[in-house]
């Protein structure tokens, strides 16, 4: 078995002992810890920018992911998990998220992602899984209410902003093409 192989099959082994262990968990424990991972996620944005909290208090709605890549030489993949929640309703849609990644690499990545929608229709289609992102992100997202800018956020789609953290702070370039987020069929 070369070096490559075993990697790949260690790693397919972690993921898959990690899942099992979580599949054991009760469906609210499940909704409990994303939230719970969510609030952290904000908490962490807000102190490295406190400029976040009034964009996230303002949107629509948000949502937020903790994601996980791995990559293997030439492939790699991810996934994760979030809650997008709507600011008026209050209501939460626990969702997943995955992506294929091909370019070479090798390593394991954590990193969480809000979005925030700044129309109705920005955000349904996003909870609906009609929300398409294309190319690059680019550095600024502009706020169409106050013609300002969001400082730190990346624009990510149509009436959509993104901050991505990583362990190391808020991330100025994203690469998001390839990512897809969709209701998690067995929390909501």
């Amino acid at each position: 078995m070369n070096k490559v192989t075993r990697t790949v099959t260690i790693l397919m082994l972690i993921l898959g002992l990690t899942a099992s262990v979580v599949s054991a968990a009760s469906k609210e424990e499940k909704r409990e810890s994303i939230r719970s991972s969510a609030q952290e996620t904000l908490d962490k944005l807000y102190t490295i920018h406190p400029g976040a909290r009034q964009a996230v208090e303002n949107a629509v709605g948000y949502a937020v992911f903790r994601i996980t890549d791995v990559k293997v030489v030439f492939l790699g993949g991810g996934g994760g998990k979030g809650v997008a929640i709507h600011n008026t309703t209050k209501e939460e849609t626990f969702m997943r998220t995955g992506d294929v990644q091909v370019g070479f690499g090798l390593g394991i990545k954590k990193f969480d992602v809000v979005l925030g929608f700044q129309t109705q229709e920005a955000y349904l289609d996003f909870i609906n899984d009609r929300w398409a992102v294309g190319g690059q992100a680019t550095v600024a997202a502009t706020d169409s209410v106050s013609g300002g800018s969001l400082e730190g956020a990346v624009s990510a789609g149509k009436d959509t902003w993104m901050y991505q953290l990583t362990d190391k702070g808020l991330e100025a370039s994203l690469t998001i093409r390839g990512i897809r987020y969709f209701k998690d069929k067995d929390l909501n």
